[in-house]
C-alpha cells in the first residue's frame, strides 16, 4: 500500500486512452508504400525510427512532428520517387491522428470516479504538442477529474521537480501513474516521487526502456488495481 499521498499524477496517452495504437495503423501505411525500396516492413520501420530520432531535438513529440518525419522518410527512402498522390494519402492519414476517439481504456473512468469520491487530488501530466493534448483530454471526457493539467514538451527529472514545486508538494507525497518506464517512471523516481507502472500492449520505439525494479515503484496489470495499492 502507498500511503500519505498528496497528489496522484496521471500520464495521458496509453495510460488513460489508446494513442499509440492509432499511430501504428498510420505507420503501417507508410511501411506498405516503402516496400519497393526497403523490401520488408521491418526495414521501413527502422528508417522511420532513424528519422524520428534525428528530428526529436528540434520537433519534439506530437502529431505534427510525426507527420514531418513520416513525409521526410517517404521522400528520402524512395529517393523522391514516391508519387504526389501517395504522399498526399500519407498526409491525410496523419491528419486522422488529430481527431481519433480518445475513449478511456477499460476501468479508467470508473477508477477515476472512485478516487474522486475518496477525495483524492488528481493531476494530469502529459507531454506533446499543447493544442493536440488539450483536444485529446476534451475528447476523453475525463477533464473534470483533474484539478491541474500540465502539458510539457518532454518529461525529464527537472520537469517532475518543477511540477512538484508548482503543486507545493513534497516529492515523496506524489505518485506518478503511467505506462512509460522511460518518460513516466524513471524520471519520477529520480525526482524523489513514488510511481505506479501500468504496461500498455504496444510501446513506441523511442519510449522503450529496459525493465527495472525500485523500492518506490509498484507495477500493476490493470487500471482498477490502483484502488488496492493507493
Amino acid at each position: 500500500m502507498i500511503q500519505d499521498i498528496g497528489f496522484i499524477v496521471f500520464d495521458a496517452d496509453d495510460t488513460l486512452w489508446d494513442c499509440q495504437g492509432h499511430f501504428e495503423v498510420v505507420m503501417q501505411r507508410l511501411y506498405d508504400e516503402l516496400l519497393p525500396w526497403t523490401g520488408t516492413r521491418e526495414a521501413a520501420a527502422s528508417e522511420l525510427y532513424a528519422t524520428e530520432r534525428k528530428n526529436m531535438r528540434l520537433l519534439g513529440f506530437g502529431v505534427k512532428a510525426f507527420t514531418l518525419s513520416m513525409l521526410e522518410t517517404a521522400m528520402r527512402v524512395s529517393q523522391g520517387q514516391m508519387s504526389a498522390n501517395t504522399l498526399s494519402d500519407i498526409l491525410r492519414q496523419c491528419y486522422t491522428l488529430l481527431e481519433f476517439p480518445c475513449t478511456p481504456l477499460p476501468e479508467v473512468k470508473e477508477t477515476l470516479w472512485q478516487l474522486a469520491q475518496q477525495g483524492r487530488r488528481m493531476v494530469l501530466f502529459t507531454k506533446g504538442e499543447l493544442l493536440d493534448q488539450q483536444h485529446k483530454l476534451e475528447r476523453s471526457g475525463l477533464a473534470r477529474y483533474f484539478e491541474h493539467v500540465e502539458i510539457t514538451s518532454d518529461k525529464r527529472e527537472a520537469d517532475f521537480r518543477l511540477l512538484a514545486r508548482k503543486l507545493g508538494a513534497a516529492p515523496r507525497s506524489l505518485v506518478m501513474v503511467g505506462n512509460s518506464l522511460k518518460s513516466d517512471i524513471a524520471p519520477a523516481l529520480a525526482a524523489g516521487w513514488r510511481a505506479v507502472y501500468i504496461p500498455f500492449h504496444v510501446t513506441w520505439q523511442l519510449e522503450r526502456h529496459e525493465h527495472f525494479e525500485h523500492e518506490r515503484l509498484t507495477e500493476i496489470s490493470h487500471f482498477a488495481q490502483l484502488l488496492s495499492v493507493l
